[in-house]
């Protein structure tokens, strides 16, 4: 675990590189946003058709999914309580409850789990983002978004569903592989390379993502709540999930890792969208982030 997170921090360091010294006349912003369209539209959903389209699917895919909507679900309520005992302005509110309540389940729980457990890591990951987590996100995170946020905009949360491009990979993968149509070795080939690219891409874009400036004291005072929450609180109510639904060795961990990873980065775009806290959310990603290479390590010790 160690020497896998220590890979992983050095290709978002590479991104943290790039926020620094803008190579080529880029800026991280930029830079940031080709790539992680490039993925969104392209790596990202051809992984998701090779991983779900020869992963086994079954039972364990409805518990995975249950596990993660649990997390997801339990650490939201969370916030809410504790929300409610914090002078917050509803825009801080918002980004904090989004912050608690979505993992990084892509862009740092796709590459450690396929760096610990192969194929069948990435298939846990993507199961438990775009069976759970995403549809989640883009329905009753969207709305709280827009509830908590200064905006103008007319909210479709089934027409945010739709334009997700890697839900169609994963549900066409599943089609696929449900029905029993063998991948043949060409559409293997293809999807596995241009697959290969998401893993590095999504890991420099994070680190492109961060936000060092705003590690302030006295902003991580105001989001200590949601980081606790998120590292935390989360794994704790996926642990147990996991354990009712009688899941155990590296499934039950793999699932439990995903939980645990840290703050969804994609929630800086929900936050400039809806009008929320944008820097109170940059502060919980990047200090959760940071956090993560600690406590990922103790949550893979203790589930050993």
């Amino acid at each position: 675990m160690i020497s896998v997170l220590l890979q992983m921090a050095a290709t978002i360091a590479m991104g943290l590189l790039w926020r620094r010294f803008e190579f080529g006349g880029w800026s991280a912003e930029r830079a940031r946003g080709a790539l992680t369209t490039s993925v969104y539209y392209f790596f990202l959903p051809a992984l998701v058709l090779a991983v779900l389209w020869r992963a086994p699917l079954g039972v364990d895919t409805v518990k995975i999914s249950l596990s993660a909507a649990t997390g997801i679900l339990v650490s939201m309520a969370a916030m809410v309580l504790v929300g409610r005992m914090m002078t917050l302005s509803r825009p801080l509110f918002g980004a904090l409850l989004l912050a608690a309540s979505f993992p990084n389940a892509t862009y740092m729980g796709l590459p450690l789990l396929a760096s610990l457990f192969g194929d069948p890591g990435k298939a846990i990951a993507i199961q438990y983002d775009l069976f759970a987590s995403t549809p989640l996100l883009l329905s009753l995170g969207i709305l709280l978004a827009a509830r908590f946020g200064n905006h103008n905009e007319q909210i479709h949360p089934v027409k945010s569903l739709l334009r997700v491009p890697p839900l169609w990979a994963a549900l066409l993968g599943s089609l696929l592989n449900l029905t029993g149509v063998p991948q043949p070795d060409w559409a293997a080939a293809f999807l596995d390379r241009i697959g290969g690219a998401v893993v590095p891409i999504m890991l420099v874009a994070l680190g492109m993502s961060l936000r060092l400036a705003t590690l302030m004291p006295r902003h991580l005072r105001t989001v200590s709540p949601a980081l606790a929450i998120q590292l935390l609180l989360m794994p704790t109510a996926v642990l147990g999930m996991t354990t009712l639904l009688g899941l155990t060795g590296d499934l039950k961990m793999a699932v439990v890792l995903e939980g645990a990873t840290p703050v969804m980065v994609l929630g800086l775009v929900l936050c400039d969208r809806f009008g929320l806290d944008t820097e109170a959310y940059a502060t919980t990603a990047t200090a959760s982030t940071l956090l993560a290479l600690v406590t990922l390590p103790l949550w893979h010790y203790l589930l050993a």
